[in-house]
């Protein structure tokens, strides 16, 4: 695995406000990376998840009518047993509850708002780092079972 293998990662951001979105996609823009989808309709979050297959997501919690931590649920529901889809919480609610309950419904990182840009990338290239790391793990073990403790392992 070297920086281009990482640099060809696809990622989706959902967030409602368009300035956040911006920002997000300048700064992972001048990161190198390429691959990048955004919207600010939450309600299209799992059509681009299948549609993209993101290989990390970036989530607003706080949206209308469907949050973040619906669509959280609905990953949590949906991707396979054994996948591992990373997805960063990017919130203005600091609070504890948020965190748990973020984290709780498989949330890999939880950062808040207003964002530390320095920390966003490097979140984001160390989470991309594991994912690629487990997506070559499970290509030299196919068909092992779920590590236990992984969301939906057993």
């Amino acid at each position: 695995m070297n920086r281009d293998d990482l640099l060809a990662s696809r990622i989706l951001i959902v967030d409602d406000e368009d300035d956040n979105v911006r920002l997000l996609e300048d700064l992972l823009a001048r990161e190198g990376f390429t691959q990048l989808v955004a919207t600010t309709d939450p309600s299209r979050a799992m059509d681009l998840v299948d549609a993209f297959a993101p290989d990390l997501i970036l989530l607003d919690l706080k949206m209308p009518e469907l949050d973040g931590y619906a669509i959280l649920e609905t990953l949590g529901r949906t991707l396979d047993r054994d996948a591992f889809l990373p997805v960063i919480v990017l919130t203005a609610d600091p609070s504890r509850s948020a965190r748990h309950r973020a984290l709780g419904l498989g949330a890999k990182d939880f950062l808040t708002k207003p964002l530390d840009t320095f920390e966003v990338a490097l979140r984001v290239w160390n989470t991309l780092e594991t994912r690629m790391l487990f997506k070559a793990l499970r290509d030299v073990a196919p068909g092992r079972e779920a590590v236990p403790g992984w969301r939906g392992g057993s």
